[in-house]
């Protein structure tokens, strides 16, 4: 990609981009890393340019594409990061600060990344943008990695899959996440990369034709239905995510994965999302237990959308995603889409962090004073909080609690209220008594029994409870008493 079809690319999405200023930028990263190679044998500006390049794919905001150009300039250099902030604005030298910062320490594991993961989570409540350069830089050092040394692939491949690609899904930014996981992908499961893609190519071709002819029916059916449709496309699965779901289900091969190729329709408002999943199952059949409402109900990462699978066209599975564009790109971009959001007047880009509950329960974590006394019960916390599926349970009212996956009736009560906590004393889901170290499932409904002349917590809990939520509390009362 060269800088004028970066400047392209940034004026399609933000007319009231300063372009002189982005030129400015690569002009000023050009001159500093001039004789700089990489080991690619490439001029060593192409990688900031490169980075850039993905995230103007993401829509980001000019601040973010100008500190992208610059953000190894401060490392590889004389520049001083005084300098950036004098030619560039403080906001772009904090930026730039902020990615140098995050340092590049050797991975050796995720035990022996503690500091590393401790700065990252900081500079993700401090501006988000920096971890975003920092990943998108990742991306490119992905697509050069053949130039490096077996042992050098494999250290940074892994770092990507244990954790970059987890915390991006984490921020709900399914681009980066999809690019981190399946660039990395061949490197760490070289055999299995094959496996797979030898079996997905030649069933992507033979659905092609297939999916077109559902694409132009299911047109016809909204049409008549008087529902306006945007765009009805087919969208391609990531194989990295294959893979991951054939080992969850314990499958050889690709069958009996419904969504490898899945049915995008995007319609102008919520209303019409509705409207389009009844047109859908008014001529098509649903499997039982299909149908995914992401909108009444979104991800953690607040992925939104309408998910169904149907008996098709001559008998065919097929999944339909139902959204709309400003869905759509919210699942592609994730937090970053506040910025965009914030160009346009939309929104303020101070709620982003704020709106992760998740990231707030990790700063707690780092900030001492609540039971985490060591690195072991840290890395225990952000296993559970970042590197784990998450699940979606509901109180008797009705509101959703999250928690992850094999969390406990305790986790719950805790969840909702530290006394809630102790004074639990039973639990029934879905009107069943069950014993407190029962696993919940997602769409549980959970009604905790209290006690209230309850003091304190049972000690035995520390054994089964999950969240660290649950763990500090408990830790807490017990030393109260």
């Amino acid at each position: 990609m060269t800088i004028e079809e970066l400047e392209k690319a940034v004026r399609e999405y933000n007319t009231a981009a300063d372009i002189d200023l982005i030129r400015l930028a690569y002009d000023f990263a050009e001159n500093a890393h001039r004789g700089q190679i990489r080991k690619t044998g490439e001029e060593y500006i192409k990688h900031p340019l490169r980075t850039a390049h993905y995230l103007a794919n993401l829509k980001a905001d000019q601040e973010t594409i100008v500190a992208s150009l610059l953000h190894e300039v401060p490392d590889m250099t004389d520049v001083s990061f005084e300098e950036i902030r004098k030619n560039f604005g403080e906001e772009v030298g904090t930026l730039v600060e902020g990615v140098s910062k995050l340092g590049n320490v050797k991975y050796r594991g995720v035990e022996r990344y503690i500091e590393n993961l401790r700065k990252m989570f900081v500079s993700i409540a401090q501006d988000v943008r920096i971890v975003l350069i920092k990943f998108a830089g990742r991306i490119h050092n992905l697509e050069t990695l053949h130039v490096l040394p077996p042992d050098k692939q494999q250290r940074i491949a892994r770092e990507v899959l244990e954790i970059y690609a987890p915390i991006a899904d984490r921020l709900g930014i399914a681009y980066l996440r999809g690019e981190l996981e399946d660039r990395a992908f061949p490197y760490i499961y070289p055999e299995e990369y094959k496996k797979l893609r030898a079996e997905i190519d030649p069933y992507l071709e033979q659905k092609e034709q297939y999916l077109a002819t559902v694409a132009s029916r299911l047109a016809a059916q909204l049409k008549e239905a008087h529902i306006p449709v945007q765009s009805i496309s087919s969208r391609v699965k990531r194989l990295y995510s294959t893979y991951q779901k054939m080992i969850a289900h314990g499958l050889e091969s690709i069958d009996g994965i419904y969504d490898i190729v899945a049915m995008r329709v995007i319609v102008s408002n919520i209303a019409d999302c509705y409207a389009a999943l009844g047109v859908i199952h008014h001529h098509w059949r649903p499997l039982p237990g299909r149908i995914k409402d992401y909108i009444a109900q979104p991800k953690l990462n607040h992925y939104r959308s309408l998910h169904t699978t149907v008996f098709c066209i001559d008998g065919h599975i097929v999944e339909f995603q139902i959204r709309t564009p400003e869905m759509q790109y919210e699942a592609e971009a994730g937090i970053a889409a506040h910025w965009h959001y914030t160009e346009a007047g939309k929104q303020s880009r101070r709620t982003a962090v704020k709106d992760l509950d998740w990231v707030q329960e990790i700063l707690k974590l780092q900030g001492g004073g609540d039971g985490t006394d060591s690195d072991e019960e840290y890395l225990s916390a952000l296993r559970l909080d970042i590197f784990r599926n998450r699940i979606f349970v509901f109180t008797p009212k009705g509101d959703v609690i999250n928690l992850p996956e094999g969390a406990t009736p305790v986790d719950f009560a805790y969840q909702i209220h530290s006394d809630v906590g102790k004074k639990c004393s039973g639990v029934k889901i879905n009107d069943v008594m069950v014993p407190l170290d029962s696993s919940l499932k997602s769409g549980d409904v959970v009604e905790i029994l209290i006690e209230k002349n309850r003091k304190r917590p049972s000690a035995d809990w520390l054994k089964f409870v999950k969240t660290h939520l649950a763990k500090s509390h408990i830790k807490q009362q017990l030393r109260q008493e």
